[in-house]
């Protein structure tokens, strides 16, 4: 099929109509995904009736690929490689940095999603860990690296608050000083004028 004939685009409200008798004809619960709806991304044809559907949930930093359905499994493997193209494009504006499905086509592991190993699934975030099942996975970011940056980042601020804040402390401390001095000033002017005034009261005595 040509991809020419397909979009892939965010799901309304407006396909709920399409979406629960996929969701249905796959055995999900559609009470459940009827209120993750925003979750979904569709993918329709030229005729604009959506043809699958498959949800994205994002939690912090982690993105989970599920409940995968099509009206037509036939355009499965023209719609999946626009729909991996959009989930990409989504994961680089959220900042994924892994990649999570339960989800067994091919299709998944060939773009390298694979079985998750003991140490990855460390890092499975707890609210999946009660979906029972094997699961895949895709590290699109080194998590660790990018926690140490943001540790030495940290750092690095407290350093300049720490130091700005003996700047501003010295300023003040120099204000202080000039006004002190200023005010001493003030008064040798004051003190000089009424010497002077009594000398010239005292003379003319």
């Amino acid at each position: 099929m040509n991809p020419g004939n397909y979009r892939v685009r965010r799901a309304t409200v407006d396909d709920l109509g399409t979406l629960k008798p996929l969701w249905e004809s796959m055995r999900f619960s559609v009470a459940a995904l009827e209120k993750r709806l925003t979750e979904f991304q569709v993918a329709e044809g030229a005729d604009g009736k959506v043809v699958g559907g498959i949800g994205f949930e994002i939690t912090k930093q982690h993105g989970r690929i599920h409940s995968e359905a099509y009206s037509d499994f036939s355009a499965a493997d023209t719609v999946r490689p626009m729909i991996w193209s959009r989930l990409q494009n989504l994961c680089m504006n959220h900042g994924i940095f892994r990649l999570w499905t339960q989800e067994q086509s091919p299709f998944w592991s060939t773009n390298g999603l694979q079985s998750a190993d003991e140490a990855a699934m460390q890092k499975l975030p707890e609210s999946w860990k009660t979906i029972s099942g094997p699961w895949l996975t895709l590290k699109l970011k080194d998590e660790e690296a990018i926690a140490s940056l943001d540790r030495e980042f940290a750092l690095f601020m407290e350093s300049e608050k720490a130091r700005s804040a003996e700047a501003l402390g010295q300023a003040r401390m120099l204000k202080t000083i000039v006004t002190v001095i200023a005010f001493i000033l003030v008064l040798g002017v004051f003190a000089a004028a009424a010497w002077v005034w009594v000398k010239k009261r005292t003379g003319s005595g």
